[in-house]
């Protein structure tokens, strides 16, 4: 069943894809002449970067090696760019339309960019260039959010706990060895009592991951009352299984479906990720069935990783919950998706007398690319009487 549904998605998603790059490059082959060399250069190019990606993929699952890793790199910038030239092209598409009934096209034809149509195509491509670029920067340097809580508890022992959340690393081919270290630096200096992570800790497969020793680099944070993460939907897709006993052998504490006593007055739940059916076979428990362990009095941390069931978690009575997976739509335009899809897609919002702080991730899917957001860890100082 599991493949059968794998099957169907990545024919959707393939021929999406395929449909969007056949619509950018037809209009992009018009601005070269027959027969041209340019012409065949930009054949061949466009549909090497188009088909990157999932040839990338598929070679890491038989071969993990240079050559995965640069088609790999070179599909995931693609993604990025390919967004922007549709938008662009579907912009022009559209004024042509408008200028069908409405001729105003003529008053700019003595510009030279309209006058060959090679240099609007190489305009167009360099723009976009520059906003992937900047995307890029943008994506490889975290930024650090903070959120202060009054929990209303009165307690004898500290009157703060500071806990870091990050969601989101995704690691793999594109999120490794550097950025990994520059996460972990940026926690460790942070100096947490705490560290959750909600979900997607791990992208789909779990190769690259053991190649490059990434789980050592989360083995070197620091942090007293340790480190706890939650199951993602990424997870799922390549094997929850695998995902968290690698993650357990390095001092990552998983939680799934289950609930753990961190401070004298603070517990932790981790949810098992939404998909766990879908990708699992099984469903994930209620909250309040997971709660139920949980004396009353106490502050009860959620994690999350898709915010779909926060009014759950306010019902149930949960002092905050953490969540990531939406990256606040990673490329502009897409934050009005997930905005329309979840009731929160990235911040800080009250639901009754629950927090709940959904973050834009602090790595990137897909394109190593963020526009019209920021990567980001939390750090969460909660508050005692």
């Amino acid at each position: 069943m599991r493949i059968i549904q794998f099957v169907i998605f990545f024919s959707i998603v393939l021929t999406v894809h395929t449909l969007i790059n056949y619509y950018i490059f037809s209009r992009g082959l018009r601005s070269f002449e027959q027969g041209s060399n340019l012409r065949l250069a930009y054949i061949i190019g466009f549909w090497f970067l188009a088909a990157s990606f999932f040839a990338g993929r598929i070679l890491e699952k038989i071969y993990l090696s240079h050559l995965s890793d640069f088609f790999t790199w070179a599909g995931s910038f693609w993604l990025a760019a390919m967004l922007y030239l549709f938008l662009a092209v579907f912009i022009i598409d559209i004024l042509r339309l408008v200028n069908h009934f409405i001729p105003f096209f003529e008053n700019f034809q003595h510009w030279l960019i309209f006058k060959k149509p090679q240099i609007l195509t190489i305009s167009i491509a360099s723009i976009v260039f520059l906003i992937v670029l900047a995307g890029h920067i943008n994506a490889i340097f975290p930024r650090l959010k903070t959120l202060d809580i009054d929990t209303g508890i009165t307690t004898e022992g500290n009157k703060q706990l500071r806990i870091i959340m990050a969601s989101d690393i995704h690691l793999g081919t594109i999120i490794s060895t550097k950025r990994v270290t520059r996460i972990v630096n940026m926690i460790n200096k942070q100096k947490p009592d705490l560290v959750l992570f909600a979900g997607d800790i791990v992208d789909e497969d779990l190769a690259p991951v053991i190649k490059q020793n990434l789980g050592a680099i989360l083995g070197t944070i620091k942090a007293p009352l340790g480190v706890i993460g939650s199951t993602g939907n990424h997870e799922y897709i390549g094997g929850a299984e695998a995902a968290v006993n690698y993650l357990r052998n390095h001092n990552i504490i998983m939680l799934r479906d289950s609930a753990m006593k961190v401070t004298e007055n603070v517990w932790v739940i981790g949810r098992d990720d939404i998909e766990s059916l879908r990708f699992g076979g099984e469903n994930r428990k209620a909250l309040s069935q997971i709660m139920e362990s949980i004396p009353e009095g106490n502050f009860v941390i959620v994690l999350d990783h898709q915010p779909r069931a926060i009014e759950e978690a306010a019902a149930a009575g949960a002092g905050l919950t953490l969540s990531g997976h939406t990256h606040h739509g990673q490329l502009w335009p897409l934050n009005y998706i997930t905005e329309a899809m979840f009731p929160l897609s990235w911040g800080h919002k009250m639901f009754g007398e629950t927090h709940a702080y959904v973050s834009s991730g602090v790595g990137s899917w897909g394109p190593p690319v963020r526009i019209g957001n920021t990567p980001e860890i939390v750090l969460i100082t909660l508050n005692f009487d």
